[in-house]
């Protein structure tokens, strides 16, 4: 394998150390974070990093079909099928491996509140209410398709053989004790808690029928309203 120096930079995972490394005598430049395999991969282990990534990545490709998003003349069943299927797809690139936390959620849900209104040409002077927008176009909300997606994952995990990386992964045990203060959100604690939710069991993700049932969040349709 040959490497390209001068296209090349690292992040430092923990721990900081002070200085950078070099290869034949050339510095590679530290960084705190940058885009591995579509994601952005953080310093210290954060993943709100991505999902502000993963919004404005959403907002770069919503402004390329603005032209049709924003036309009063194209029919709403359209503007919303466009959003679903190619503008929300974005967003949730690889959010059902995020320990989503109330930061991810805001800002994912912000930036799909300012989508939807700013198509209709609505703004908070109008005084519409959020569900009621969504209502419009027949859109679940996008932070509970990510716990769709969390879930879908988890079950498929739970399903799959155990030398699976993924499942092995989920499994291990880090030695250590965890930091003082609030620890962190960690994805198996989110799961947790969307489990409890649903009122869900490892053993129901065995029954692929029951577990998509409980773990959907279908957008709602509403044309017969416009």
């Amino acid at each position: 394998m040959r490497l390209n120096v001068k296209k090349t930079e690292y992040v430092e995972c923990g721990e900081q150390t002070p200085g950078t490394i070099f290869v034949d005598d050339a510095e590679v430049p530290k960084a705190s974070a940058f885009k591995y395999l579509g994601s952005r991969i953080s310093a210290d282990g954060s993943t709100l990093v991505e999902a502000e990534y993963r919004a404005n990545a959403a907002w770069s490709k919503w402004r390329q079909v603005t032209g049709v998003m924003c036309d009063r003349k194209v029919p709403l069943k359209l503007k919303s099928k466009i959003y679903r299927t190619v503008v929300r797809p974005v967003a949730l690139y690889g959010a059902e491996c995020w320990p989503t936390t109330l930061k991810h959620e805001q800002t994912l849900h912000t930036m799909e509140m300012r989508m939807l209104r700013w198509t209709q040409g609505l703004t908070r002077l109008d005084r519409v209410r959020n569900d009621d927008v969504r209502a419009m176009f027949g859109v679940a909300p996008i932070v509970a398709k990510m716990r769709e997606a969390r879930l879908r994952w988890y079950g498929h995990v739970l399903r799959s053989d155990d030398n699976l990386v993924a499942k092995s992964a989920m499994n291990i045990t880090v030695e250590g004790r965890r930091p003082r203060g609030r620890p962190k959100t960690r994805w198996l604690d989110r799961i947790e808690e969307d489990m409890r939710l649903l009122k869900l069991t490892d053993e129901d993700a065995f029954n692929r029928g029951k577990w998509r049932n409980h773990t959907r969040n279908a957008d709602p349709c509403s044309w017969e309203h416009g």
